[in-house]
């Protein structure tokens, strides 16, 4: 407006305002957060004019300044205070008050427009601000304005929200929210930048998800039940990083929940099923049981596959992690291709072949019981493992699998034999040992 003392020759509107920013902090917060409002139905004018900076930089460190003097006690993670607030009684009334310290701006603040709530976030990760409270206010920002915002205001908001959450130590970020958010996006037409950023602060933490984080509808216009493609989208993710063994382990765990959970779905096709079943390392997995039940399940909806793509979903199992239990079911199971049935077995006899080695020992009196015994077992096991070589390699197992799965039901009885002749051996090796070590203490004694 050009209104300087040039022209009007006394204090005007421009002066008078240049005089009152210079004593910005003096001013309480209810004046600062005022002045903050209207600079956002003046934006242009306030931002160019640097009114709206000053205010920025006054509010902020009010706000670091009040962080540093009531600190929010410290967390492992995001999800970790509300675990801690409502089960340690001893010291609730003080984490709650710590909490109401650190949080009391949120209200505040939560009428400003997306704009100006990321300038504010960002300069106060510029001032190196507890992220967790950061992105706690970012949760509380969506929630409260989502109550009376229209469709493309949504948007916007979520957007801003997530742009600035992508931004933050993600250990700072609630997984729980993060599903949260996504849930309320499923409806918006929000950017394919938002979404990609979403997916994969997910994913970076998917060890922490629940099942029923993980059970998404499906996109309108699929067949399909859930949508498997999200969780694949998350797996990368979560791949896509170093990830220690205990946490991938968690992440299996999980997954095979998530599997078995599926896998009744008549429209999921074998491709997606066993993406599923490989998308994590065989190290992430100490037993395929589960894996095997999923599979039983997904093979008695889809009874219609072909013998081809039975197999290709097989391939998906590791029959050396496979309990003795479970090979014997499998070998019953007339869902499963003959084929996995004899893996199965030899995989199997592998196993007591191993634990037949570790547990016969080299004996010096040639004709002891348990040299006889060593030399019987041996030629047994050896016997019922060439046994199962060759059905495997002769047999045409296209033709004929109600004889075939006999077949191996007989070897498979053989096999509980050779187990019961193992675990008898182990008794008498045992006994044997201790005579002989109460013979060697009494020998000195003899002796003396």
């Amino acid at each position: 407006m050009e209104m300087k003392k040039s022209v009007s020759k006394t204090f005007n509107l421009f002066e008078q305002t240049e005089k009152s920013l210079e004593e910005i902090r003096f001013w309480t917060w209810p004046e600062l957060l005022g002045a903050l409002k209207q600079c956002q139905d003046l934006f242009p004018v306030a931002k160019s004019s640097g009114i709206l900076e000053k205010c920025l930089d006054s509010l902020v460190g009010r706000l670091a300044l009040a962080s540093e003097a009531s600190p929010c006690p410290s967390t492992s993670s995001a999800d970790s205070f509300g675990f801690r607030f409502s089960c340690d009684t001893r010291s609730t009334e003080s984490l709650r008050n710590s909490f109401i310290r650190a949080t009391w701006w949120f209200e505040d603040l939560g009428d400003l427009n997306p704009n100006l709530v990321e300038m504010v976030m960002k300069s106060l990760v510029s001032r190196k601000f507890d992220h967790v409270i950061i992105s706690r206010f970012l949760f509380y920002y969506q929630k409260s304005r989502f109550i009376t915002a229209t469709l493309d205001q949504k948007r916007k908001i979520t957007e801003t929200v997530v742009h600035m959450l992508y931004s933050l130590d993600q250990n700072a970020v609630s997984c729980k929210c993060l599903f949260g958010i996504l849930g309320v996006t499923l409806n918006l037409n929000i950017s394919k930048c938002c979404r990609n950023q979403i997916e994969s602060m997910i994913g970076t933490q998917l060890d922490q998800a629940t099942l029923d984080n993980l059970l998404v509808p499906s996109p309108i216009g699929t067949n399909y039940l859930y949508d498997v493609n999200l969780v694949l989208r998350f797996l990368k993710s979560f791949l896509g990083r170093g990830i220690p063994l205990n946490r991938l382990k968690k992440a299996a765990s999980l997954m095979d929940f998530y599997i078995a959970e599926v896998a009744p779905d008549p429209c999921l096709k074998p491709s997606k099923f066993l993406a599923l079943v490989r998308a994590l390392p065989d190290s992430a997995r100490d037993s395929y049981d589960g894996i095997y039940r999923a599979m039983d399940m997904y093979l008695e909806v889809h009874a219609g596959l072909s013998e081809e793509e039975r197999m290709n979903i097989c391939c998906g199992l590791n029959y050396e992690k496979l309990s003795s239990e479970t090979c014997n079911y499998l070998a019953q199971n007339a869902k499963f291709p003959s084929k996995s049935a004899v893996q199965a077995f030899i995989y199997q006899q592998c196993k007591l072949k191993n634990l037949l080695q570790d547990t016969i020992q080299p004996n010096p009196f040639i004709d002891s019981p348990c040299s006889l015994m060593e030399i019987d077992t041996k030629g047994k096991k050896d016997e019922a493992f060439e046994e199962i070589v060759l059905c495997a390699g002769k047999l045409d197992l296209s033709a004929e699998n109600e004889k075939l799965r006999a077949h191996l039901q007989g070897v498979q009885w053989r096999v509980l034999e050779l187990e019961k002749v193992c675990r008898k051996m182990q008794t008498q090796m045992t006994k044997i040992m201790k005579s002989r070590l109460s013979n060697a203490r009494s020998l000195p004694r003899l002796c003396s």
